[in-house]
């Protein structure tokens, strides 16, 4: 893997007019500026909201610096209508328009799809919303507990005593932003092909209910979806320092389990014959193994196992994830130097983009925005004149963040 500012990536040149808020409609854009594309990301005068949730320093968090590093800030105030229509002329100007505004907000500021569209017919227009453009719930309020809940997402996460429990990761948010840039590559796949722009509409409910869709099947054809494991032995164990998990699927994996364990004994056990026995009796299966895993250390397991081609994995925190052989030969996370805040890893993209000569490689990762760091940079490649600029600026339509210690 390299960073090679040679090779061309698939979306250089394509602008993006990032007008979205929290997670996942700067998800979508991001994506697409890993894969090349130039990012304008536009906030309010204060920020966008997502910038003061969960672990924050300064006037970024954890959560805005994921979703967007390397694009450019532009902060405008929307409230008037000199701030309106400036962020029409830059709509007209990109290739992408990203938003994430209720229903009918967007139109409310002559920044809908249509208006748009009808000065721009090849323009590409991705609306985020909670439910979708119309419907009962289409203005309902929406974050990613309330659509995990809504979804079906905490039932599938239930406990083992049936209780509901809410995914500790803002599951909703990142799906509905991976659909949202898959639909976009499409919808640019038809501009390409056909010429025509068009109106992607992802919904977080969609969503969720698509991310789910084998979960909806077994609840179908079951009558009552299994919860829990589908085989024995299926979980986490504990060894001498830490866990494992440790499963088996069919009956020569369970072979491999027992061999690995020096357990030939349990090959030819009536109760272990077939997964549904397996299952019937996972209670003493579990614990035995268990007992087994606590007497050695987690290194000697994993030697053992990997000899018997066991499925089988460490419960790793994130610093051993970071510190993973395969996350290093992968080069899966990037050195991220966020201004004031340091340096610290920063998890890619999982698709490099292969290039030619054939050799896999990623953008190199670029630090997230101050608010209104690069409005003025924005306005004059955009084409607008000192005069103008310096209008918008005195009176507080466009913010120009202040130079950096």
């Amino acid at each position: 893997m390299n960073h090679d500012a040679s090779l061309i990536l698939p979306y250089t040149g394509l602008r993006i007019l990032d007008i979205s808020q929290g997670i996942a409609g700067p998800y979508c854009a991001h994506i697409l500026w890993q894969q090349g594309a130039d990012v304008t990301k536009v906030e309010p005068p204060s920020g966008d909201w997502g910038r003061f949730v969960g672990v924050v320093r300064g006037e970024h968090s954890a959560l805005s610096i994921q979703y967007n590093a390397g694009k450019r800030s532009i902060a405008i105030d929307g409230k008037v209508e000199a701030g309106r229509a400036l962020l029409r002329q830059l709509a007209l100007q990109a290739d992408i328009v990203v938003q994430n505004f209720r229903p009918g907000v967007a139109e409310r500021m002559g920044l809908g799809y249509a208006a748009l569209a009808a000065l721009k017919p090849d323009l590409l227009y991705v609306s985020i919303s909670g439910y979708g453009p119309d419907g009962p719930y289409a203005e309902a309020p929406a974050s990613d507990s309330v659509m995990q809940a809504d979804s079906g997402l905490m039932v599938t996460n239930q406990d083992q005593h049936g209780v509901p429990r809410r995914i500790g990761m803002l599951m909703a948010d990142v799906a509905t932003g991976l659909y949202a840039a898959q639909a976009a590559s499409a919808a640019l796949y038809q501009r390409l092909a056909r010429g025509v722009g068009s109106h992607v509409e992802v919904s977080l409910f969609e969503a969720c209910a698509s991310l789910q869709g084998i979960n909806f099947l077994e609840h179908a054809m079951a009558g009552q979806r299994p919860f829990g494991a589908v085989s024995a032995p299926n979980g986490v164990f504990e060894t001498a320092d830490g866990q494992l998990t440790l499963l088996a699927l069919n009956n020569d994996q369970f072979a491999r389990v027992c061999r690995a364990l020096g357990q030939e004994a349990w090959l030819t056990d009536v109760r272990f014959t077939d997964n549904t026995l397996r299952m019937a009796h996972a209670e003493f299966l579990h614990a035995a193994i268990n007992t087994l895993l606590k007497l050695q250390p987690t290194a000697f397991w994993m030697a053992q196992l990997q000899a018997h081609d066991v499925l089988h994995a460490p419960v790793r925190g994130y610093d051993a994830v970071m510190a993973h052989p395969q996350a290093s030969h992968v080069q899966m996370f990037q050195s991220l130097v966020q201004p004031g805040l340091g340096s610290s890893l920063a998890a890619l993209s999982p698709l490099p983009y292969l290039g030619l000569p054939a050799t896999p490689f990623r953008r190199k990762v670029g630090a997230a925005p101050r608010i209104g760091e690069h409005s003025v940079r924005i306005l004059v490649d955009a084409g607008f004149d000192a005069a103008h600029i310096d209008q918008w600026t005195a009176a507080g339509v466009v913010c120009q963040a202040a130079a950096a210690a």
